[in-house]
């Protein structure tokens, strides 16, 4: 009788071995609680590069957009050829704030303005220049003035690619800077600064001279914030 209960017992024992086997929950369980990990890191992975991918499009068009509105920069009259104001200016770093609406770019950005032009010598010089945003940044091809005298300024831009103006007109060369500001993964991505710049011929006849005494650029009352670059 002891034997056939040890017997049944060990009977019952063995078929819940058996089932607990069979048994796959628990295996999917363990499954997803390590894939689960995984699956969160590459899909907030590839939000956090489509981001990325977004904001360096949209700094791009922020650039074209600044140099093409200060291209077209035209104040004036029929009797004289059209000056460029400070409010201009202002109007063009406006754009700015508005096309980049949502990235902080004032905060975390810079766009410098430069009117590149030929000197008296011929050679290339920064005549004027202006800067919005916060970002400690200066111009990757020089400062106000840069180039004035001689021929030894080659332009703006890529050494060996650089950007150059005709006598008697200016381009308006434009570098953006932005310190990305990712969405989680700020320490697996670091640091990203985007970089980008632009040029365009202006679009028509300019004073260049600017106001006597001044740097090119006229200021009427009421006067409006000078945006220099320092």
């Amino acid at each position: 009788m002891q034997l056939t209960r040890i017997l049944a017992h060990a009977r019952r024992r063995t078929a819940r071995l058996v089932r607990f086997a069979r048994d796959d929950k628990a295996v999917v369980l363990i499954e997803t609680a390590f894939t689960m990990p995984l699956l969160i890191f590459l899909g907030f992975g590839g939000l956090e590069i489509a981001n990325l991918t977004l904001a360096n499009t949209r700094i791009s068009q922020v650039a074209l957009s600044a140099a093409d509105n200060a291209s077209r920069i035209a104040y004036g009259s029929d009797l004289s050829l059209p000056r460029v104001r400070e409010v201009d200016i202002n109007e063009v770093f406006a754009g700015v704030e508005e096309q980049s609406r949502g990235l902080d770019f004032k905060a975390h950005g810079r766009i410098i303005l430069s009117s590149l032009e030929r000197n008296s010598s011929g050679g290339q010089w920064i005549h004027w220049q202006r800067c919005y945003g916060n970002y400690p940044v200066n111009s990757a091809y020089g400062l106000q003035g840069t180039g004035k005298t001689g021929t030894a300024f080659k332009g703006m831009g890529k050494p060996g690619a650089e950007v150059t103006a005709s006598t008697g007109t200016a381009v308006m060369f434009v570098e953006v800077t932005y310190q990305y500001q990712p969405l989680a993964f700020a320490a697996w991505l670091g640091p990203r600064v985007i970089r980008t710049t632009a040029a365009f011929n202006i679009r028509e006849g300019r004073d260049l001279q600017g106001p006597a005494g001044g740097d090119g650029v006229y200021n009427p009352s009421p006067a409006a914030t000078k945006m220099t670059c320092t």
